[in-house]
């Protein structure tokens, strides 16, 4: 298996530290809001990577952390903990949003078929590990306290930029937000292991430290709760390529001061998913949800499958019409399985080739389309229909996408849309619906998709059920 590593900036062979065994930790959600799909197309491709190292053989251990206080709004450690902000937006306390938005975060990955991590661990349930931590790092001398805060000492970090493989002026504090110069720091790239009550006053959870009553920088977070659970060394580090800086540079510095070894071998990143205006951001007010792409008729596996086609180093551009694409496809893919008939005998050398030629593609990098194409050429092959389904069905286990099932599920309904014929509708309902459809076609290749949303509503409100479909739009009278 090779994968391509951020660290090393080059497609490497993947051997984990112990024979067998893959330690992996993947970066969890700041729980102050809903999740968009931008942020899940990296959950949904650290899903497919766990998975296909467990198919590869490896036992592996996930561990993922929930980020409930210390994440404020600019990753460069300025501005109002996001938590709180949340709070403040829905009066809530800030353990009751963080509550509510992680339910919803793991009830999105459900929706989409991401396997729960081994472990989940919120940051509020790991202060101790994380004073614990920074202290090592004051006793060997990597941290000091200034105005009440402890800070991380960059510069003593001997390569602090090896992550990014920037020069540091070419590199700014912060990735999303302007940046404000904080002048208790003694060299710009230094940043926050433990935040006092000399800032941040109206911080809603702090605890008692060594230093004083305050609460965990964002970037302790992460280091703490891995070792926590994986021990000093770990094999692959994953999330998102907003990650790589600061974030995950700072995690490799205060990891690597406080073990004096190397901390992680791999380093995993997805790149970004964009929408037609630029990166997807809470920021923008309204955003793309599993929920809203659901209430619009599209089965979130339609999304995995979306994000699946493309490969996960290049940017990923959403629109509606991509996504009526390959939920229409996929739609097709089902129908073909489905006349699959579950008779013959298994060729087991079959299946144990698709299997071999579905690990040497996407073991090539993670290159899910690769895999996907895999699925075709076994409808294509010469073999049972049993062979055929046990092989898609195997290989099903990394890509998640129910083809099988689905299948099943897909040639269920498909006899029940046929014997609902539209023949006794009254004529004039008939026309008029059929009108409203064409004009919704329409709106969506003028990409008016504020026009088609209305009409879909104001057909729903008639009793009517629209199903768009690769041949068309359908439609259902409700009885």
């Amino acid at each position: 298996m090779k994968i391509y590593n951020t660290l090393t900036k080059k497609v490497d062979e993947f051997v984990p530290n112990e024979e067998g065994k893959v330690k992996m930790y993947t970066c969890g959600p700041t729980v102050y809001h809903f999740a968009h799909i931008g942020n899940l197309r990296s959950y949904i491709m650290e899903d497919v990577l766990e998975k296909f190292l467990r198919f590869y053989g490896y036992d592996v251990t996930r561990v993922m952390n929930i980020t409930d206080v210390g994440h404020l709004s600019s990753d460069g450690d300025t501005g109002e903990d996001k938590m709180l902000k949340g709070a403040k937006r829905e009066k809530k306390t800030v353990l009751e949003i963080a509550e509510f938005y992680k339910d919803a975060f793991f009830s999105d990955c459900r929706k989409l078929n991401i396997k729960y991590p081994d472990i989940v661990e919120p940051a509020t349930h790991c202060i101790d590990s994380f004073i614990e931590m920074v202290q090592g790092l004051l006793d060997k001398d990597y941290a000091y306290i200034a105005d009440g805060n402890v800070y991380f000492d960059t510069s003593r970090v001997e390569n602090y930029y090896a992550l990014t493989g920037h020069n540091p002026e070419e590199l700014m504090v912060g990735v999303r937000d302007d940046v404000t110069e904080d002048t208790s720091k003694k060299n710009k790239s230094d940043f926050v292991l433990w935040f006092t009550k000399s800032k941040f006053d109206d911080q809603e959870l702090k605890w008692n430290s060594p230093w004083g009553v305050g609460y965990p920088g964002w970037h302790i977070e992460c280091s703490a709760i891995c070792m926590k659970h994986l021990g000093t060394k770990l094999d692959i580090h994953c999330g998102g390529v907003d990650n790589i800086f600061p974030h995950h540079t700072n995690e490799i510095a205060q990891s690597e001061a406080y073990t004096g070894e190397k901390w992680c071998n791999y380093w995993f990143h997805v790149h970004h998913l964009n929408d037609e205006t630029g990166k997807m951001s809470k920021s923008k007010g309204d955003f793309l949800t599993v929920s809203l792409i659901e209430s619009k008729g599209y089965n979130p596996i339609a999304y995995r499958f979306f994000c699946l086609q493309s490969h996960y180093r290049k940017p990923l551009v959403f629109s509606y019409p991509a996504l009526d694409q390959a939920q229409a496809t996929y739609e097709k893919l089902l129908r073909r399985i489905a006349s699959l008939k579950d008779e013959g005998e298994i060729d087991t050398a079959f299946v144990e080739e698709s299997k071999k030629q579905f690990i040497q593609v996407v073991g090539s990098d993670l290159n899910t389309a690769l895999g996907i194409t895999t699925i075709y050429n076994i409808l294509k092959a010469k073999v049972s229909d049993k062979s055929k389904l046990e092989a898609i069905n195997q290989i099903d286990y990394v890509l998640s996408l129910n083809l099988v099932e689905g299948a099943k599920a897909f040639s269920q309904q498909a006899p029940k849309e046929a014997e609902n014929p539209q023949a006794d509708i009254d004529p004039e309902l008939k026309s008029k619906i059929e009108a409203l459809i064409e004009e919704r076609a329409n709106a969506k290749k003028e990409k008016n998709f504020a026009r088609a949303d209305e009409i879909r509503a104001q057909l729903t409100e008639m009793g009517v059920t629209i199903k768009d479909t690769r041949e068309g739009t359908t439609y259902t009278v409700n009885q």
